[in-house]
């Protein structure tokens, strides 16, 4: 039976530029970082979580772009607006700054390789 998700993946044309970025600015902490044959395998860890997320190297990454672009990824926060200030204090680009809908309070950034990101209230 399934029990958990290990991993999941972002697609990124530069694992460095995107491991300093996911670290420095977004502050995840690398768990992984070494060579599997020919490849870069980079898992980082949310603080407090169990799913690691994986920089997973695509050459050819072109990452969604318009009104129907979806996240890569999405977070869950404590507080969105602190957040969204810490981030944009780092320079991190947002597409969407904080809003609230129905559903809860959400905002979208931009990474290092033009994945969009959401995070929402937890």
């Amino acid at each position: 039976m399934l029990k958990r998700v290990n991993f999941v993946t972002i697609p990124v044309k530069d694992q460095s530029r995107a491991l300093a970025f996911y670290t420095e600015k977004v502050g995840l902490r690398v768990f992984t970082d070494q060579t599997m044959g020919p490849m870069r395998w980079i898992e980082l860890k949310v603080p407090g979580a169990e799913t690691m997320v994986v920089l997973f190297h695509t050459p050819n990454h072109k990452p969604g772009d318009g009104p129907d672009a979806q996240p890569a990824i999405a977070f869950i926060a404590d507080d969105v607006k602190a957040t969204y200030d810490a981030l944009r204090a780092k320079g991190v680009e947002f597409t969407q700054p904080p809003k609230k809908e129905h559903w809860g309070e959400h905002a979208m950034f931009k990474d290092s390789e033009g994945n969009l990101i959401l995070f929402a209230k937890g």
